[in-house]
């Protein structure tokens, strides 16, 4: 009986790390994952890309423009979940490019913050998924739905930004920090969809995404761990994103659910104490 050789593939051990091309390493990645839906992401992984992303970040400027959705931010999450970077090396390097220490200022504590949240999770472990704290929003737990939207899921709510954010979320497994907070605030609070239920969306879409950094992020916009629900408004949302969703869509007139004050969002969406 003759002896078939195993395809690597059926082979222990690492998947190739060498490719003759960037068409050939998606080729064996759809045959890898034929279920996995959408395009590949652009982003590029490796030590290579995240030096080059590394040398360009720009301290000072990041702190003055970072809420922008055209803003410097450092696009470093990525490499810096996978372990391509380590928090004390993009520290050096942010000390390293700032002239000024309060230039550095606002970049060095979003790195503090992604440290506790780390140090969090080793202490609560799988308690991440469960609420820290109880909601300030007047709601108890199960008012809040248990699965996505069918509209959600398929990221055509009518909404532009919502579904601009969310197409961006499938085709790069990428989002700006701010369209994060928009979008999980969209479905915690005027969808009234558990926040476990998009922390476990975004998971399974972000490449930066790490139930740490990820879940309690969610619990801050729900109110379960912070002493308040977190809103926005459509005057928030058409300034850091220079209005350009806000110009193409159909509900920009009288049918926008954030064109309203906080005060009057909040007495909508939230029960009296």
């Amino acid at each position: 009986m003759a002896v078939v050789p195993l395809s690597w593939a059926e082979q222990p051990g690492d998947l190739p790390r060498q490719f003759a091309s960037r068409q050939a390493f998606e080729q064996q990645l759809r045959q890898l994952f034929p279920a996995a839906p959408g395009p590949i992401s652009a982003l590029r992984g490796g030590r290579h890309a995240a030096d080059q992303r590394l040398q360009q970040i720009q301290p000072a400027r990041y702190g003055k423009g970072r809420n922008f959705l055209q803003g410097p931010v450092t696009g470093l999450s990525p490499y810096i979940r996978h372990g391509v970077l380590t928090l004390a090396e993009v520290r050096d390097a942010v000390l390293a490019r700032t002239r000024r220490r309060d230039d550095s200022r606002k970049l060095i504590n979003e790195l503090g913050w992604r440290d506790y949240w780390q140090r969090l999770w080793s202490q609560l472990g799988a308690g991440i998924w469960l609420d820290q704290e109880p909601l300030k929003t007047g709601h108890a737990p199960h008012h809040y739905a248990n699965q996505l939207p069918a509209d959600v899921a398929a990221g055509r709510t009518g909404l532009a930004c919502m579904d601009g954010f969310m197409a961006q979320l499938h085709r790069d497994g990428w989002l700006h920090n701010h369209a994060r907070m928009w979008l999980a605030a969209y479905l915690v609070h005027w969808r009234q969809v558990r926040w476990q239920v998009g922390a476990a969306w975004f998971l399974r879409h972000l490449l930066d995404g790490d139930p740490a950094s990820n879940n309690l992020s969610w619990q801050w916009v729900a109110s379960s761990f912070s002493h308040k629900p977190y809103l926005f408004n459509r005057e928030n949302l058409e300034r850091y994103s220079n209005g350009r969703f806000c110009r193409t869509c159909p509900l920009a007139g009288a049918g926008c659910p954030f064109e309203a004050s906080y005060e009057a969002l909040a007495s909508q969406l939230f029960a009296a104490p």
